[in-house]
């Protein structure tokens, strides 16, 4: 098991290096110029569009239905979980580059909900296709079509077809093996475990392992509820997310906030050491650099595991929107990254950094629980329960919402086919059941290999379609604009 975690590092060292780090903030800096910053102007008017659905529009959900699909993806253990580890590992600077990570990110994920309505396709029974792999499809094909010369057409044909396949491929294997299925489980039975046997004196030995009736009975149970809400489809997806993420997050960051505001008096140190952590102020001058890369690399890593921006992931449901304007989803979509990295994993690096707790040899879960023990007013029973609520309501509307990711993946790869939607479906169950025996160090790098394999096709597709997308963008406001003054 030690040389396949080593072999996983490695790779995860390598996926994850600097060239991707540098090309996924590059791609959010390069989109924010091209739409002109429209993420800090044009916020007030995204943050209506969340919560006020067109009329009219043609989709198979509302487009606050859509945004809840997503965010049910996007907010999951990795706001708690994933924050947590990148602390330990990258230090308190690691929150501050989550921070950039996520402002240049709403740019990327705006993008990417603009051109899922673009270049969606919706059949005779109005059932709707979209996401990255069709606006790499159409969109990019619309470019290499133009080519003049028949060889280079073909060329650069066979590169958008492989592109578009690619990220189907590895669309359906994070929601399969990384953040869908293995992440969300092991977070919520290490939570449960945490809570009801802390001191593991109820167990039982599976393959040569220990574990507590309290993880075996927590996984049959989410394994049961997922499967009974999975087998519904979109619409019962998105039922659920509607009623579920807003609950989940203003519960979240209420708790969050009671203990920020229970040990106000320490939260100017968090943020001088979020500042000085960034920038390696604390470290050695030799070793400085080292720390900042350190921080980034956790910090970016992180965030984008935590809002999926570039990764292509919340284009799938934006499609679906009942909507009849690229930008106005697009607009709707760059709030998940708002409220997922900017509100709730700010909550989190907060609470963990002013009760200290990234620094005490915990890891995890276990982190968090620390910090919700020692700051919330309540006995650590009380907190525990709290946080593990928390944990099992975001771990299960992730692997809900990856679960429609993951089918898109494959209804796209083998084109339409029930019977192959139908496997991936069962498997996805079963990868469910599975996961809360999987060790949490593989399973975290597993998740990450997949994000940063998934984001490669997405990020050349934005790249080249950035022309599309300022476009569109122009003329939206110009017609906004023009209605306003009549």
């Amino acid at each position: 098991m030690e040389a396949f975690q080593n072999i996983l590092s490695n790779i995860d060292d390598f996926v994850w290096g600097v060239p991707l780090i540098v090309l996924i903030l590059a791609t959010g800096i390069y989109l924010t110029i091209r739409v002109g910053a429209l993420q800090i102007r044009h916020l007030p008017l995204a943050l209506k569009y969340m919560v006020k659905n067109e009329e009219g529009g043609t989709g198979e959900v509302s487009s606050f239905g859509a945004l809840c699909t997503a965010m049910s993806a996007t907010i999951g253990t990795g706001n708690i979980v994933g924050v947590a580890t990148a602390l330990v590992a990258g230090g308190p600077g690691a929150l501050f580059w989550m921070w950039v990570a996520a402002l240049f990110g709403m740019a990327t994920k705006y993008s990417e909900g603009l051109l899922a309505i673009k270049y969606r396709k919706i059949d005779a029974d109005g059932h709707v296709l979209g996401g990255p792999f069709y606006y790499i499809l159409d969109g990019l094909g619309e470019k290499v079509r133009r080519f003049k010369h028949a060889g280079t057409r073909k060329v650069f044909g066979a590169i958008v077809k492989i592109l578009a396949v690619l990220f189907a491929i590895f669309g359906a294997c994070v929601g399969l093996l990384g953040i869908g299925t293995f992440t969300q489980v092991n977070s919520i039975s290490s939570a449960a475990q945490s809570f009801f046997d802390p001191n593991m004196q109820n167990t039982v030995t599976i393959f040569g392992m220990e574990y507590s009736w309290s993880v075996i009975i927590t996984g049959l149970l989410v394994t049961l509820a997922s499967a009974l809400v999975i087998i519904g489809g979109l619409k019962r997806i998105a039922k659920i997310s509607t009623v579920v993420v807003p609950f989940m997050a203003i519960f979240y960051v209420l708790a969050c906030l009671v203990i920020l505001f229970c040990n106000i008096q320490r939260l100017p140190d968090a943020f001088v050491s979020i500042i000085r952590g960034a920038f390696g102020l604390d470290a050695m001058a030799g070793g400085a650099l080292g720390a900042v890369l350190v921080a980034m690399q956790r910090g970016i890593s992180r965030g984008i595991f935590s809002n999926e921006a570039g990764l292509g992931s919340a284009p799938i449901a934006a499609a679906a929107a009942q909507t009849n304007e690229p930008v106005r989803q697009g607009l709707v979509s760059m709030t998940g990254t708002f409220v997922d990295t900017i509100i709730i994993c700010t909550m989190t690096g907060l609470t963990i950094l002013m009760m200290g707790s990234h620094d005490i040899g915990l890891d995890g879960v276990d982190v968090t629980i620390n910090a919700f023990t020692q700051g919330l007013p309540f006995s650590e029973s009380i907190a525990s329960l709290c946080l593990t609520i928390c944990l099992i309501f975001f771990g299960f509307t992730t692997i809900l919402g990856w679960n429609y990711y993951g089918e898109r993946c494959v209804d796209f790869l083998f084109k339409g086919k029930k019977a192959a939607i139908l496997t991936y479906r069962w498997l996805y169950i079963l990868a469910i059941f599975i996961a809360p025996y999987m060790t949490l160090e593989a399973v975290w790098t597993i998740a990450d290999i997949f994000n940063g394999l998934m984001a490669l096709p997405n990020l050349i597709a934005l790249i080249f379609l950035s022309g599309v997308i300022a476009k569109e963008t122009k003329s939206y406001f110009d017609r906004l604009n023009h209605r306003t003054l009549r």
